[in-house]
């Protein structure tokens, strides 16, 4: 049924098509036809219509992008009159859910009240938040011209950016709607790490009282009394508020299993074994996905993986440091990240001496080895110390959405590498995995120096207290 009536759709023209790209969205979230027609296929369709030339590009966009703000506002209210009474007289009937219902919408308001706009804005991006959130705005009571605004700012970027997408794509958009709902599955994917981790960080109190539970079970009893001296050096290395305790932990494991994953590629690529018979398939299937739109896309994002960006980016961002605050370690994190990433790989490429994919199928004029992508190598441990810096003082969720954009813009280079034909899969692994492994590096051992200046202030400070009574 679907398939036919996009079909049907794409038969449409003129004052008709534009009504279906105003509706589907305006119904997406105010009638929840979200949850079975998504609207981001309709705006696609928009796009795909005005390159057949049966509807213009600008009516095309006014259409999408006025039906995401008119359904969510009529989402808005329709939650804020009626909201509560329709989901107990809906979800609330289910035998699983009528205990829950009210303790979840409570937990679900309290959020957004939180979030505010952020959460109407980025829940626009993802079918199922979309569907459900103007309508949970509404219940929650958010200032209806704050709602309003990031309504509008998100229906303005979604509706234009989905129907260029249309529009670029063209007879290929089907494809394209696949990689959309890919990236909304991502997106949303992000969020949920996003909440946990904000839990996580926020009630860390939370977990060392689930802790300490746990260790007074009997099973953990009987390791306590047996393995003292073990258990307590396990209890230091997951300590929440030490810089040497759960930090300096999970750094190193991560770098430990980044390194494993490198090791293994490079074994791989070396033996020409395993991983590196998923190479051809991979280029084959991107040569025959290309389109025109998407290539201008690639060629862009590619250069935020360069050199000739993140020099000047990390020189800049070391100089504001340096003059608003008198700190010249930001400046030599970034160096450290970098510098070590590009000297790594120029010492790797050379011992395994990897081919690139052939000329014909590279979009890039480039020169030299191809594994492992120094691109996806400079780009992970780059980004992510300049979000390692840039998170520092700042509230929970402001640090994890740092992260996540710096290792969506890491993805997105990798993936510009291997879209524009320079490199295989395995290369760009391989730059993800030996980034990550520096970046990790990096960060344990400025934990290390953290924790050891630490010590040292409260060694100093014990010793000025055991002097002073002598000196009286």
């Amino acid at each position: 049924m679907l398939a036919t009536l996009i079909d049907r759709i794409l038969l449409l023209h003129g004052w008709v098509a534009l009504a279906i790209v105003f509706l589907i969205p305006a119904l997406e979230a105010s009638a929840f036809l979200g949850f079975v027609f998504p609207g981001e296929v309709a705006v696609l369709l928009g796009g795909v219509l005005a390159f057949q030339h049966r509807i213009s590009l600008p009516a095309a966009i006014a259409a999408a992008v006025l039906g995401a703000i008119v359904g969510d506002t009529a989402g808005y209210l329709i939650g804020r009159r009626w909201g509560r009474k329709i989901l107990h007289s809906t979800l609330g009937r289910l035998p699983l859910v009528r205990h829950h219902l009210d303790r979840s919408l409570d937990r679900a308001r309290a959020y957004l009240q939180r979030r505010r706009g952020s959460a109407v804005f980025f829940g626009r991006f993802t079918a199922a938040l979309r569907v459900l959130i103007p309508g949970l705005a509404g219940m929650s009571d958010i200032h209806f011209p704050t709602f309003l605004a990031y309504n509008a700012a998100g229906g303005a970027v979604w509706g234009t950016a989905f129907v260029l997408l249309g529009y670029a794509g063209g007879a290929g958009w089907r494809r394209v709607e696949r990689y959309a709902g890919v990236a909304g599955l991502a997106l949303l994917a992000l969020v949920f790490v996003f909440l946990v981790g904000s839990w996580l960080l926020r009630d860390s109190d939370r977990l060392h009282r689930w802790g300490d539970r746990l260790a007074a079970t009997p099973p953990f009893a009987w390791i306590r009394r047996r393995f003292p001296s073990q258990v307590g050096w396990a209890r230091r290395r997951l300590d929440t508020r030490s810089a040497s305790g759960f930090p300096l932990t999970f750094a190193v494991a991560v770098a430990a299993l980044a390194a494993w994953a490198f090791g293994g590629v490079t074994q791989d690529v070396v033996g020409h074994d395993e991983l590196v018979r998923f190479d051809p398939p991979m280029e084959r299937f991107i040569l025959h996905h290309r389109t025109a739109g998407l290539t201008s896309v690639m060629k862009s994002i590619t250069w935020l993986g360069s050199t000739a960006v993140l020099i000047p980016l990390a020189v800049a961002i070391g100089a504001w440091f340096m003059w608003r605050r008198k700190d010249w370690k930001p400046s030599g994190k970034l160096a450290l990240a970098l510098g070590g990433a590009v000297a790594f790989y120029d010492i790797v490429k050379p011992l395994v001496g990897r081919v690139r994919p052939p000329m014909d199928d590279r979009f890039l004029h480039v020169s030299g080895w191809s594994f492992p992508s120094g691109h996806a190598t400079q780009a992970v441990a780059t980004y992510g110390m300049l979000a390692l810096i840039l998170s520092a003082g700042r509230p929970v969720r402001a640090r994890i959405g740092l992260w996540c954009a710096a290792g969506a813009v890491a993805v997105l280079v990798g993936a510009s590498r291997l879209y524009l034909g320079v490199h295989w899969l395995t290369d760009v692994l391989g730059g993800w995995a030996l980034g990550t492994a520096w970046l990790a590096l990096l960060i344990a051992a400025f934990l290390l120096a953290a924790s050891g200046s630490d010590r040292r202030r409260a060694r100093a400070r014990s010793t000025a207290d055991d002097e002073e009574p002598q000196a009286a």
